[in-house]
């Protein structure tokens, strides 16, 4: 690693860190020549995932436009920020351990309803109203007797 301020080529770690849950390494480095400290980040790079939408078109996937729509379905709710960013890195980790490089935006959506309902109710009728399309109050009615069924079976 080159010293960000004279270039010389000779650096040497002197404090490393796991960071964001152990997805990245923190290093604190110290120039051999002029022994300036800076600090570098390694992280793993995972390949872009594609999402195929309903309609069949194809569109790189985006954890900020994951994030926006639990933040949405969330609204006046006492769920925190932290918890929608655990659900998106949650979401995120699961379609990359699929292996799969193109995932349809329905196995997302699945992804996202099984990880809000346990969270808050409210919001996950809220997503799944949006995610599935409901065109009326049967839908709602539907979904709502579904929390209910699994509240009696756990």
């Amino acid at each position: 690693m080159k010293c960000s301020r004279c270039q010389h080529d000779d650096t040497k770690v002197i404090e490393s860190r796991d960071v964001a849950d152990g997805q990245s390494i923190r290093r604190r480095r110290m120039c051999a020549e002029c022994n300036y400290r800076f600090t570098t980040y390694e992280r793993i790079e995972r390949p872009q995932l594609i999402v195929i939408k309903n309609d069949g078109t194809r569109e790189l996937f985006s954890r900020e436009k994951l994030l926006g729509g639990l933040y949405r379905a969330c609204e006046k709710t006492p769920i925190t920020s932290m918890q929608l960013e655990q659900i998106a890195a949650a979401v995120e980790e699961k379609l990359h351990e699929c292996g799969e490089p193109e995932i349809r935006s329905t196995k997302i959506g699945n992804l996202v309803m099984d990880l809000l309902a346990p969270v808050n109710e409210v919001a996950y009728v809220r997503f799944a109203s949006v995610y599935r399309k409901f065109k009326d109050i049967t839908g709602f009615e539907k979904e709502l007797s579904n929390i209910k069924r699994q509240r009696v079976a756990q």
